[in-house]
């Protein structure tokens, strides 16, 4: 198989059966989103996040921490890999197709994602009713926080929040996560 025909619109299905090239391959709308693997300094902050959130979501019983390459489909042409995310538990049957509920979903943009991040995927996360989704943003030091009916983000530069449903609340200092 060739190089994918970014022009056309795509189905789940036809993405899957891409073969392995080192790329991640995400679908929005149809639109096919291609970034290539992550560099160092994009996962030490994802780590450095899973280091954080996780035993939040564990000690305070929320739900299961994933992190990329990690598969959330939607419709037919709707899947998405995001960096970190956090589901109810009741969905973790081993199977990711089993997951439609996604808690916090959680993107570290570097140059060749930052477009999908903060557009589409983010209008993709809106739509699908993410209570909260974070845009990381590493180089600048902020991260966008973003829910449901935001026209614009909450821009965060210190102290990162989130609250789930029947927890208390999860605090970062993001000088931690640099």
């Amino acid at each position: 198989m060739g190089m994918p025909d970014l022009a056309r619109q795509y189905t789940v299905d036809e993405v899957l059966a891409f073969p392995e090239d080192g790329n991640r391959y995400e679908l929005v709308d149809g639109e096919l989103l291609v970034t290539p693997s992550p560099r160092q300094p994009h996962q030490a902050v994802l780590s450095r996040l899973h280091l954080a959130v996780g035993p939040f979501v564990r000690d305070h019983a929320v739900g299961q921490v994933f992190f990329a390459p990690a598969d959330v489909f939607w419709q037919a042409t709707e899947y998405v890999q995001p960096d970190l995310f956090v589901v109810p538990t009741n969905q973790v049957t081993g199977d990711w197709r089993d997951i439609t509920t996604l808690l916090l979903a959680v993107e570290v943009v570097s140059p060749a994602s930052s477009r999908a991040d903060r557009l589409a995927k983010r209008r993709l996360y809106q739509r699908m009713g993410v209570p909260t989704y974070w845009v990381v943003d590493p180089d600048a030091r902020l991260v966008e926080v973003w829910q449901p009916d935001d026209e614009r983000p909450e821009i965060v530069t210190e102290r990162l929040t989130w609250r789930p449903a029947d927890a208390p609340e999860l605090v970062i200092e993001l000088t931690e996560i640099w």
